[in-house]
């Protein structure tokens, strides 16, 4: 799969391919609809995306919200079977940019689009100028709509599955993304405090990850095993960084350094803070009984 950063380094094989506009933060069945409707057009298909989010630049104090950071979203859209990705640079100089002049200098002139695919609602171009019917308007590729689907009644949406993360519901949030949200990351060091009461723990770091609700969760590491696992800031110890702590059951080795994926399942309790070890010990011990029985259903 050819990956660019630089609209204008396409190579000649891939001018006039079906271009796939959109953040597709997520990669959700809805976005998945999007790219096999492009597909189906039987032309090679290129992704274009925007990194950073778009949303990042406009609103840089925001919290961290990421379904899928840029490594897991690149590894997704490849999944797709697409033969391309553009990711272009969302910098002033891009938001700047009129849709008019996006469509010339990007999808024409740069990719030499032969035809464009987005979502009904998809906007693109300074202030969100541009849409489905200005693509339409212009007349040199073909353009294709794809409206919004549902699932029980609800839109498959980003922003749907954010919310339901941070009210702390990752059952039905994996309805909507098709899949489990996992959070991907590197063993880091911690206190290695878990190891001295008898639960030793696998520490991840969130990066840009959207950080749901802060609590105890049932989670599988695919490759690995099943654990519970603490998403938080760990206050009986007076921690002040957000961190995975993932507690894997019957395992014994060592994890520093390797890069796992963490589903997570079920929501199980809210963060909180113990008076001891002992109190903290006998709520893990009861944690982690639930968890199991939680995932051999």
């Amino acid at each position: 799969m050819f990956v660019s950063r630089d609209p204008f380094r396409l190579p000649t094989t891939l001018r006039g391919a079906t271009l796939v506009l959109g953040n597709f933060d997520g990669i959700h069945p809805g976005h998945q609809a999007v790219i096999s409707a492009a597909k189906a057009v039987g032309a090679k298909t290129i992704v274009v995306t925007f990194e950073p989010h778009p949303r990042r630049l406009f609103r840089p104090d925001t919290p961290p919200f990421r379904l899928t950071p840029p490594g897991p979203k690149l590894r997704a859209l490849q999944a797709q079977g697409i033969d391309g990705v553009i990711a272009l640079r969302f910098n002033r100089r891009l938001a700047a940019m009129s849709a008019e002049d996006f469509v010339n200098e990007i999808l024409v002139r740069a990719l030499g689009a032969g035809h464009v695919v987005v979502g009904e609602d998809f906007c693109f171009g300074q202030s969100r100028q541009g849409n489905l019917a200005s693509l339409r308007a212009d007349g040199r590729f073909r353009v294709t709509g794809v409206p919004a689907i549902a699932t029980h009644g609800t839109i498959f949406s980003s922003t749907e599955i954010r919310t339901l993360l941070s009210d702390g519901r990752p059952d039905e949030a994996a309805r909507l993304l098709g899949h489990p949200f996992t959070i991907e990351g590197h063993v880091r060091h911690g206190d290695k405090r878990g190891r001295t009461i008898g639960f030793p723990t696998a520490n991840i770091g969130l990066g840009s990850y959207i950080r749901p609700k802060f609590g105890v969760y049932a989670v599988r590491v695919p490759g690995v095993g099943q654990g519970v696992a603490n998403l938080g800031r760990r206050p009986t110890f007076g921690g002040f960084d957000d961190r995975l702590e993932v507690h894997l059951f019957d395992f014994s080795g060592d994890l520093y350094g390797r890069r796992l994926q963490v589903q997570l399942v079920s929501f199980l309790r809210q963060e909180q803070k113990f008076d001891g070890l002992d109190a903290l010990k006998a709520q893990i011990a009861l944690d982690a009984a639930e968890a199991r029985h939680l995932l051999a259903r």
